[in-house]
């Protein structure tokens, strides 16, 4: 049997300045991987991709390969972009018995605010018989056109993702049980009127690790798959929120009721999902009272979460490092700004050498009222770097990571990482591959939300989330949300049950 294997996949911040073109699926690379070449380089890593694969070969399935197009979140989809790699799927499509795709889920495009539905509906168009499965990710906003033109849907349990190739993994092997006639899988699908907060969607906190919980025993009372999608809200969307899609062996009934107890839940608890804004200055100033008790071992996190790259942000606001500065913490590492400007100035000054550099504030931020400003300092170049590494945590253990051309510059004791691609410090190893241990710093500065929980939480004595700019921002009342379908909570007052809005 020859399955088609491919990869789409791109979280949209529709308030996103960050242009998504084509270079942006690369990796780097200047075109999206294909074939063998992609194959090689995600088999036996902890991918959506290494997933599908490995189930493939254990099944003793013919792989036809796709592309392997996989984007750090930004701003919508070029037009362009978005038709390249749909013909390319298509084209697989026309020549195998099935399909199993790796999209994310809250994909917008300059021409559609479902990208991943269009996908689909024009794979169904092609050849209406075509078994689809797809993995996404906790965050997509999941539509009709989605589940529609679907065979089987599974997502993500945990957030940080880590269990990536176990979801593809579940999808797959459902999928190869209904291809050999030994499973009919029905799906449910719905979604509750909230946009939790992201900031209030980790795996290791209630509410969502309750909803996550109950749905890996719904698996395993025999459901062939069970998914909450807690959403991505700064996808400015009519479908943005919290869903629920739930897969039985021909049984509509069980899909429905374990869907409905599901959104329940999630809509009983949607005041949990509320994440309260501390003041920047309270903060920092918390920060540093941790660091200075001296109990507990390793740095305190200070945590940049409005500017994380992936959830879309510039990666380029400088308002907490500003407070970090101004409130004198010393002994610092930061990790990072995207800068290609001031990479540039770091390699042509060298190793060694002192420099003045305008730092961050590049990028204006339409969708905000309020733009960040570039920060002048004068610093030394400590170290210039390729800028790849291979990953060692759960999340994408296997793959090389590329952060494009990366330098150090070091301002007193604050060790500042610039960089000229966007990644999300999720792995410590983006700073011991630059000669930063952050065990060994006081502080250790991130621009991330949650993902830093994979590879920092075990090591830092304290995590201290800070309130910056940027489009990630978790206050709602900076943002103008002109698409999502209302009434809609917490943007509005809703105190009756979920039923009530027609959900």
């Amino acid at each position: 049997m020859r399955i088609g294997v491919a990869m789409m996949s791109h979280e949209t911040n529709t308030f996103s300045p960050v242009i998504t073109d084509l270079e942006r699926f690369s990796g780097g690379r200047g075109a999206p991987l294909e074939g063998q070449e992609a194959i090689d380089v995600y088999s036996g890593t902890m991918s959506c991709l290494g997933g599908y694969l490995k189930v493939c070969a254990e099944r003793g399935a013919e792989v036809v390969m796709s592309i392997a197009a996989g984007s750090p979140p930004s701003g919508p989809v070029e037009d362009d972009a978005f038709e390249w790699m749909c013909g390319k799927i298509l084209q697989t499509a026309a020549n195998v018995d099935a399909m199993l795709l790796d999209l994310h889920g809250a994909m917008a495009t300059l021409s559609y605010e479902d990208g991943e539905g269009e996908l689909l509906k024009r794979l169904r168009a092609q050849n209406p018989d075509l078994p689809i499965a797809v993995a996404l990710d906790m965050h997509g906003n999941i539509t009709e056109d989605m589940v529609a033109n679907s065979t089987v849907i599974t997502g993500y349990h945990t957030y940080p993702h880590i269990d990536m190739a176990g979801t593809a993994e579940r999808s797959a092997n459902v999928f190869f049980d209904y291809l050999a006639g030994g499973a009919k899988p029905v799906m449910r699908w719905g979604n509750a009127p909230m946009l939790p907060h992201v900031m209030r969607q980790g795996t290791d906190d209630s509410p969502n690790k309750d909803l996550q919980a109950r749905a890996e025993a719904m698996e395993a009372e025999g459901a062939l798959g069970v998914s909450v999608f807690t959403g991505f809200p700064h996808a400015d969307i009519n479908d943005a929120g919290l869903s629920v899609v739930v897969v039985t062996d021909d049984d509509a009934d069980l899909a429905e009721q374990y869907k409905n107890e599901l959104l329940d839940q999630a809509w009983e608890a949607r005041d949990e999902f509320v994440y309260e804004v501390e003041p920047l200055e309270a903060s920092i100033d918390r920060a540093q009272a941790i660091a200075e008790t001296g109990e507990g071992d390793g740095p305190v996190v200070i945590l940049d979460h409005y500017d994380n790259t992936a959830s879309g942000g510039t990666m380029d606001t400088t308002e907490v490092l500003a407070a970090v500065m101004e409130a004198g913490l010393e002994d610092v590492a930061v990790f990072g700004f995207y800068d290609p400007e001031v990479v540039n100035q770091t390699e042509q000054a060298g190793v060694g050498n002192t420099i003045t550099v305008q730092l961050g504030g590049k990028q204006h931020m339409p969708a905000l009222a309020e733009q960040s400003q570039p920060i002048e300092l004068t610093g030394r170049v400590k170290l210039l770097s390729e800028g790849k590494f291979k990953a060692q945590v759960p999340m994408a253990r296997g793959l090389v990571m590329n952060m494009g051309k990366a330098g150090i510059l070091s301002v007193g004791s604050i060790d500042i990482v610039v960089l000229s691609r966007h990644i999300e410090p999720y792995d410590p190893e983006c700073l011991r591959s630059l000669g930063i241990e952050p065990t060994a710093r006081r502080y250790v500065m991130l621009k991330s939300r949650i993902h830093y929980r994979v590879g920092y939480r075990d090591l830092a004595k304290a995590i201290v989330e800070c309130a910056g700019r940027g489009v990630c921002t978790s206050d709602y009342s900076e943002v103008e949300f002109r698409n999502v379908r209302r009434p809609i909570f917490p943007l509005d007052n809703i105190d009756a049950p979920r039923e009530a809005w027609g959900c």
